[in-house]
C-alpha cells in the first residue's frame, strides 16, 4: 500500500516539476497552493517510497531467519525465458498453445524486479538533489550533475511501463476489469488458478500437504 500511495503522489507532483512550463503543470502547482507546497509533498512522498522498499527488503531477510519457509518462486529462470518464447510464438499464431506459468509468470517477474532497478535509480539520484553538499564528499560534481536527468527519465519509463504494461495486465485486461482483486483479497479463484497458474494448481492438488487456500479458493 505505501508503493502504491507513494507512487501516485510522486507521479501527481513529479510530472509539473518535469514539465514546468506547460499549462497543465502550472494549474496543479495552483492546487496545491504554489510549487513549494507541490514539491515538499513530493518530498514526502518519496521518503514514503523509500521507506516502503527499506521494510520489504528488511522482511525478505527478517521471514527466513525467523524459520519461516521462504519461497524462491520469485526468482527468474530459464522457464522463464522459455516461456515468453512461446507466448510470442502463440500471439503471431505460430504456436497452437500458450505458456503454461506456475506460481509466478514471467510478466509477474518483471513487474517485481523492475521496482528493485528503478529505486536504485530513483532513489539515489533524488537522494543527491536533495542533499547535494553531503554527496559531493564522496562523488564528483558530474555524477550529481546528471543525477537530474537519470531521475526524471527514469521516472517517464516508470510512469510508463505502469500505466501501459501494469495496467493493462492488472487493470484493462477485459478478464479482471476494472482491476484483478488479490493484490488485497490475497486469493486467486479456482479458474483464475486454471487460467493463469495451472503449473502450480497441479502442484497443489497433487501434494495434500500444500495449504491450497494460501492461494486458492472455491
Amino acid at each position: 500500500m505505501g508503493m502504491f500511495i507513494s507512487f501516485f503522489v510522486l507521479t501527481i507532483t513529479g510530472l509539473p516539476i518535469k514539465f514546468e512550463q506547460s499549462r497543465l503543470s502550472q494549474g496543479v502547482v495552483s492546487l496545491f497552493g504554489g510549487f513549494d507546497n507541490l514539491f515538499y509533498v513530493h518530498l514526502l512522498g518519496g521518503v514514503l517510497m523509500i521507506f516502503a522498499s527499506v521494510y520489504h527488503l528488511i522482511y525478505l531477510v527478517v521471514v527466513p531467519l525467523g524459520g519461516k519457509k521462504k519461497s524462491w518462486a520469485i526468482v527468474p529462470t530459464f522457464k522463464d525465458f522459455k516461456d515468453l518464447i512461446q507466448n510470442l510464438g502463440y500471439f503471431f499464431g505460430f504456436k497452437k498453445e500458450p505458456a503454461r506459468f506456475d506460481r509466478y509468470s514471467y510478466k509477474e517477474k518483471f513487474d517485481y524486479w523492475a521496482v528493485f532497478w528503478g529505486m536504485v535509480i530513483m532513489a539515489g539520484s533524488g537522494l543527491m538533489m536533495w542533499y547535494p553538499q553531503f554527496f559531493t564528499l564522496f562523488l564528483p560534481r558530474w555524477v550529481i550533475d546528471s543525477s537530474r536527468y537519470a531521475h526524471t527519465d527514469e521516472a517517464i519509463l516508470a510512469i510508463s511501463a505502469i500505466f501501459i504494461w501494469h495496467f493493462y495486465n492488472v487493470h484493462f485486461n477485459n478478464r479482471y476489469f476494472p482491476m484483478s482483486k488479490a493484490w488485497y483479497v490475497g486469493t486467486l479463484t479456482r479458474e483464475e488458478m486454471e487460467e493463469d497458474h495451472p503449473i502450480e494448481l497441479e502442484r497443489i492438488e497433487r501434494e495434500p500437504n500444500v495449504l491450497s487456500k494460501d492461494k486458492t479458493k472455491e
